[in-house]
C-alpha cells in the first residue's frame, strides 16, 4: 500500500491516535535507499526477506534519474547522507549512475553489501565516489558456516575476495557478523579474519525476529536472551582488549558501557536517529525504512509522484512518532533512563511484532522478564546513568 502525499494517511493501530500538538518538522539528515528489491543470496535471517534474483528473474531497482530527483528534493531539507543498501545495491544494474549522482553532489554515503560483486572495478569506483563507511557480510570463518546462513554456495570466497579489492582501494570495510546458534563458535576466528583481511572493525549483529528471523527464533536456531547478554559483555571485555580493531554489539542501549557511548572509544548509542531517516524501497515508495517491505503501513509515498518535501512534512506515521518519542513508549521502555537516545532501540522491529508504534523492545522485554535488564538504567533505581535532554515524562 503506497499512501500519496495528498491523501490521509492511515494512523497504525495502537498508535494511540494522532495527537494536535505541532511541533517543528526535524531535518531530513539520511536517506535510506534499498536500491533493488531482489538480492543474489537467500539469507536465512534477512529482515527484509527479499526474494532471490537471477537472470532470469528480475525485480524492480530504483530508477537513476528517480534516484537523482529524491536526492536533489532531499538537499534543501537537510539531507547530508545516504545509505545505499537492499537486497544487494551492488547488484543495481545501473549502480556506475547511482555513484555518478553521488559524487555530483558530493554526498558522503555509506554502503551495507554481501560483498559478492564488489569487483575491483567496483571497489575503484566506489573510492572515486567519496564512500564513507562500508560494511561486508561475513556470518563464518569458513565457507561452510557462512553459505549456510546465505545460503548460496560460493559466496564466502566471493565476500573474501570483495573485502580484499576494497582494502587494496584504500577502503577498509567493517565486517558485520549476525550472531545464531550454528556460528557462534566462530566469533573470534571472524574477528582474526578481519584482522588477516584488513578490516577496520567488526560489528555482532543480533539476530531480530522479524521476517525470516521468525522462522529462525522459531525453530531455536536463535540464541536465549541469557547468551545474547553474556556475549555482549564477552565482546566489551575479553575480544575486545584481544585486538587492535574496534568490536560493537548491536545491544541496546541500557546494556552499553557510558565509555563505549561516549568515551574515547565510544561511537554513540547506536540507534538509527528515527527523526532524521526516511527509507526509499526498490519500487520507487517512500517508507519508514526496509520495514515497509513486509508492512504496507509503513510506506506512505511514491517518489515518482510526490512531493518529498510534503512526505516528510505530511506523513501521518512520520509526525506521530515525531510527537511521541520517548514519552509515549511502553513498558521497560517507558522506565528505563537511556530512552532519550535509544528511542526504543527501533520503532520499524517494535512495530513489527505488536501493531504498536509505542511498544518495548523485544531484548530489553526478555531481558526483564529474565533479571538481566540493568537497574541502574531505571528510573527510581539509584545508578550512574545520567538523565538525558529530552526523555519526557
Amino acid at each position: 500500500m503506497i499512501v500519496s502525499a495528498n491523501q490521509t494517511a492511515p494512523v497504525p493501530e495502537g498508535s494511540g491516535g494522532v495527537e494536535t500538538a505541532a511541533r517543528p518538522v526535524p531535518p531530513l539528515n539520511t536517506l535510506y535507499f534499498y536500491l533493488t528489491e531482489g538480492c543474489n543470496l537467500r539469507c536465512r535471517h534477512c529482515w527484509i526477506e527479499p526474494p532471490h534474483q537471477t537472470a532470469r528473474r528480475q525485480y524492480p531497482a530504483v530508477d537513476p534519474k528517480l534516484f537523482r530527483h529524491i536526492v536533489e528534493q532531499a538537499r534543501p531539507l537537510g539531507l547530508s547522507s545516504v545509505k545505499l543498501t537492499g537486497g544487494e545495491p551492488l547488484m543495481h544494474p545501473q549502480i556506475g549512475e547511482i555513484l555518478e549522482v553521488l559524487r555530483d553532489e558530493k554526498l558522503r554515503f555509506n554502503v551495507e553489501t554481501n560483498g559478492v560483486l564488489c569487483t575491483p572495478e567496483v571497489a575503484r569506483d566506489l573510492a572515486r565516489s567519496g564512500l564513507y563507511h562500508i560494511s561486508v557480510s561475513l556470518d563464518g570463518a569458513d565457507s561452510e558456516t557462512h553459505e549456510w546462513v546465505r545460503g548460496v554456495r560460493g559466496c564466502f570466497d566471493a565476500a573474501v575476495a570483495g573485502i580484499r579489492n576494497l582494502v587494496a582501494t584504500g577502503i577498509r570495510p567493517q565486517v558485520i557478523m549476525t550472531l545464531m546458534r550454528r556460528n557462534v563458535g566462530q566469533m573470534e576466528a571472524v574477528v582474526r579474519l578481519a584482522e588477516s583481511l584488513g578490516a577496520s572493525s567488526v560489528k555482532f549483529n543480533i539476530l531480530q525476529p522479524t521476517a525470516r528471523g521468525v522462522k529462525m527464533h522459531e525453530a531455536g536456531e536463535t540464541l536465549s536472551i541469557r547468551e545474547i547478554v553474556a556475549l555482549g559483555e564477552r565482546v566489551e571485555g575479553e575480544l575486545s582488549a584481544g585486538t587492535k580493531l574496534r568490536l560493537f554489539y548491536s545491544h541496546p542501549a541500557a546494556f552499553r558501557p557510558l565509555g563505549k557511548m561516549y568515551g574515547r572509544e565510544g561511537t554513540g548509542c547506536g540507534v538509527c536517529g528515527i527523526r532524521g531517516i526516511l527509507g526509499v524501497l526498490g519500487n520507487g515508495s517512500y517508507a519508514l525504512c526496509g520495514i515497509g517491505e513486509t508492512v504496507p503501513e509503513l510506506v506512505f509515498g511514491d517518489a515518482a509522484k510526490d512531493a518529498l518535501a510534503d512526505v516528510w512534512r505530511d506523513s501521518a506515521v512520520l509526525n506521530e512518532i515525531r510527537r511521541g518519542l520517548p514519552r509515549r513508549l511502553e513498558g521497560i521502555c517507558a522506565e528505563c533512563l537511556m530512552k532519550g537516545v535509544c528511542l526504543g532501540s527501533c520503532v520499524a522491529q517494535n512495530y513489527y511484532r505488536s501493531r504498536n508504534l509505542w511498544a518495548p523492545h523485544w531484548y530489553c522485554e526478555e531481558a526483564l522478564r529474565e533479571g538481566l535488564f540493568p537497574e541502574s538504567r531505571l528510573k527510581g533505581k539509584k545508578g550512574t546513568a545520567p538523565f538525558f535532554a529530552g526523555d519526557g515524562v
